[in-house]
């Protein structure tokens, strides 16, 4: 596919704020009015096979473009204290997680790498003893390359993980000091081509395209140095400027970011870029190559979202650990506290550190798995869904999303039948805002997503 669909008139009329829709509803609609003793019940009832999120919030250096829970620090030993209080967390899971196995296994931050070598080895082994993971688990971690020498790479191999994702954000050396992220294209490059020879299945390289400085012929040739990396996936986000909430984006000059016009450019010339080079577009941020599971999951209509963003294991299936982490089973969603004294307090009282939660009503499932559809495949046989959802009169049931498509298929960006929905190749670009039009949440004026980009 390619894309190129710049018209000012429709960035005008559809780059607005929206969910990026890694749940329905989004984190936004949890609650401190919320009954934790649904979450064993959830667990209980929900899938034999989860995957486990860890939040590590410790970082040496701020990055001024970041919007990630974190926790900016030279002190190694906090690491330390961290650890102490996962540990006892992961007691507190462990019987009802007893007859569970965990399939995937995901360390992010902030950044993991902060971690020591012997704190790497000290988490993996408290997360072997509290919990069963598969011998074919998919074990990755997110990397600043600045925080990982040769060494620790080694290391993680002989850990276990098997996936890694390095954070590359942009190559161009103006880009990287306008976002306090200096880091040299020699040791990026160095490290990808050290994970292959370490034996790690995959490789992933981060992008985030909205930067400051960011003009079309420095970003192609990010994206041409990248490409001749030759990952096996690509994440490529969109910067999200809310200065209001984070305090480092204040440092940014809201002068050198480019307009919505120039950030649709990038994107677009980084999705056109990827595909010519053989990368399948998975989504909205997310390139694989044909071979990747996350590629042939989208071929055989699994493919699902979830706060990890794409993924295989399913979007009803992720216990998180940590500050900030947030979970989702068999309906339930529930996000630990967002600061580390009241997670400490939690842990210390030994109580799940949980601060808010939300149940999904039947609606909410019905809704959810739609927008899951249409983010992941881009169309929806309406016969089918309503089939496996035992849901009759599928239009009188989503009128009102059918009045608000109207705009989307004048504009050419969806297709609609009476039996399918198709997002066209333009339209993947909107294709968030093509999901918002079934969010009843949205569609009742409740304006909760206003700041979430």
């Amino acid at each position: 596919m390619s894309v190129s669909n710049w018209d000012p008139k429709l960035i005008s009329k559809y780059n607005i704020n929206g969910p990026r829709y890694t749940s329905y509803p989004t984190a936004l609609a949890l609650s401190t009015d919320f009954d934790k003793t649904l979450i064993p019940v959830a667990i209980a009832q929900g899938p034999e096979q989860l995957s486990l999120y860890i939040h590590i919030p410790f970082c040496h250096k701020l990055c001024y473009y970041c919007g990630c829970n974190k926790v900016v620090t030279r002190h190694q030993h906090k690491a330390d204290s961290y650890l102490d209080a996962l540990a006892q967390e992961m007691a507190l899971y462990q019987p009802l997680l007893a007859q569970k196995q965990i399939i995937q296994l995901h360390l992010g931050g902030g950044t993991p790498t902060f971690l020591t070598e012997v704190q790497l080895s000290r988490l993996m082994a408290l997360l072997h003893r509290h919990f069963t993971l598969t011998p074919d688990a998919e074990i990755s971690i997110e990397i600043d390359p600045r925080s990982c020498d040769d060494s620790k790479l080694a290391h993680l191999r002989t850990l276990g993980f098997n996936r890694v994702s390095f954070g590359v954000q942009d190559l161009d050396e103006k880009v990287q000091i306008a976002i306090n992220r200096v880091q040299d294209t020699a040791l990026i490059c160095h490290q990808v081509q050290l994970s292959r020879q370490l034996g790690f299945s995959s490789v992933n390289l981060d992008l985030v395209y909205g930067l400051p400085f960011q003009q079309p012929d420095s970003f192609a040739s990010t994206l041409e140095q990248i490409i001749q990396l030759q990952p096996d996936r690509i994440s490529l986000f969109s910067y999200a400027h809310l200065p209001e909430r984070f305090a480092a984006q204040r440092k940014l000059d809201d002068a050198s970011l480019p307009d919505a016009t120039l950030k649709l450019q990038l994107q677009s010339m980084a999705i056109n870029a990827f595909v010519a080079a053989g990368y399948q577009f998975i989504g909205m941020d997310h390139f694989a190559r044909p071979d990747d599971a996350l590629a042939k999951a989208q071929l055989a209509g699994k493919l699902q979202r979830n706060f990890q963003g794409y993924t295989t294991a399913g979007q009803n299936a992720l216990i998180g650990l940590g500050v900030s982490s947030i979970s989702q089973v068999n309906g339930v969603l529930w996000q630990n506290g967002k600061e580390l004294p009241a997670y400490y307090a939690a842990i210390t009282a030994s109580q799940l550190p949980v601060e808010r939660g939300f149940s999904l009503s039947a609606d909410d499932k019905l809704r959810a798995a739609l927008i899951s559809q249409l983010i992941c495949h881009f169309e929806l046989d309406v016969e089918t869904f309503s089939r496996q959802w035992r849901l009759h009169g599928f239009w009188q049931y989503f009128a009102r999303a059918l009045e608000r498509l109207q705009p989307f298929m004048e504009d050419g960006l969806v297709e609609v039948y009476a039996g399918r929905i198709n997002v066209t190749a333009a339209g993947r670009l909107w294709v968030r805002s093509i999901c918002a039009c079934f969010d009843a949440y949205l569609s009742q004026g409740q304006q909760r997503y206003s700041k979430v980009i």
